[in-house]
């Protein structure tokens, strides 16, 4: 039996007013969802997503297509609030996170997003980001016309291109990861990345001793940087001691590729 042990610490930050940033975790699921509209209701739109997946918490087992109908309800969820509520036009929220799944009879971590918030997988001192940003300067850095550095400071480094909210409703990145004992993912909002390089991250993790520490550590590093926007981070493991079960397993199952929507190149190196 696959066993997930998680951590999690969220802070409003020292700009924003309100906290718009939602998480949840479960046994087999943990994610994060960072509210986008202000005043429009981005901590509605975040919060929904979270009562959404909700459900999933009664589930013996998941599978690949509840995490993605359960992203499809929140979507729904958000669009059928902003028609009952003008006021409320214009929210959305990112969505991202990892559960254990059942593929082919075999428990895989499946990574799923949608927007610019995270996911990392942290193994050997490095933090490896598995998710691909829907944002306008992830796509400029993709087609060689700025680098990760100058996206840091780029004007458009907010403007997403893809969240929750739309209509027609977006499709959700997924990628499937064979479960192995001592995996170590963080989850997070834009609140930490921004604040953070991935070196940074990995080295406060990776010194922390204990997943509970590291997360406040990841929180309070990003206020010391600035705490610019909202923050919140999960870190999620898996507490199996079995040995590794690689047989049933070829060199490409390693990472698979997204099952929707990105092609061999935009699979992170």
């Amino acid at each position: 039996m696959i066993q997930v042990a998680s951590a999690a610490a969220t802070h409003v930050g020292r700009v924003r007013p309100t906290n718009e940033d939602s998480y949840l975790t479960l046994p087999d699921l943990v994610l994060v969802a960072d509210g986008m509209g202000g005043h429009a209701c981005g901590d509605v739109a975040s919060a929904l997503t979270v009562t959404a997946f909700e459900p999933l918490g009664t589930r013996s087992c998941l599978h690949a297509d509840d995490v993605t109908e359960a992203v499809d309800r929140a979507n729904q969820a958000i669009v059928s609030e902003a028609l009952a509520h003008p006021e409320k036009a214009g929210m959305g929220t990112t969505v991202t996170g990892v559960a254990v799944v059942d593929e082919a009879g075999a428990p895989h971590w499946l990574v799923f997003n949608i927007g610019d918030s995270r996911v990392y997988r942290i193994e050997g001192g490095v933090a490896r980001q598995l998710t691909v940003d829907h944002s306008e300067v992830a796509e400029l850095v993709a087609a060689g016309r700025i680098t990760p550095d100058d996206a840091r400071v780029h004007p458009l480094r907010n403007v997403i291109t893809r969240s929750l909210g739309m209509s027609p409703p977006p499709v959700a990145d997924t990628w499937l990861v064979p479960v192995e004992p001592g995996d170590l993912f963080l989850v997070c909002s834009d609140g930490l990345t921004n604040e953070l390089d991935d070196a940074e991250i990995a080295e406060l993790v990776t010194r922390s001793g204990d997943i509970e520490a590291a997360a406040a550590a990841l929180v309070e590093a990003a206020l010391a940087a600035g705490g610019h926007d909202n923050v919140t981070v999960i870190l999620a493991s898996t507490a199996d001691d079995r040995p590794a079960d690689t047989d049933s397993l070829s060199e490409t199952d390693t990472l698979t590729l997204p099952r929707k929507n990105l092609d061999a190149s935009d699979v992170p190196a």
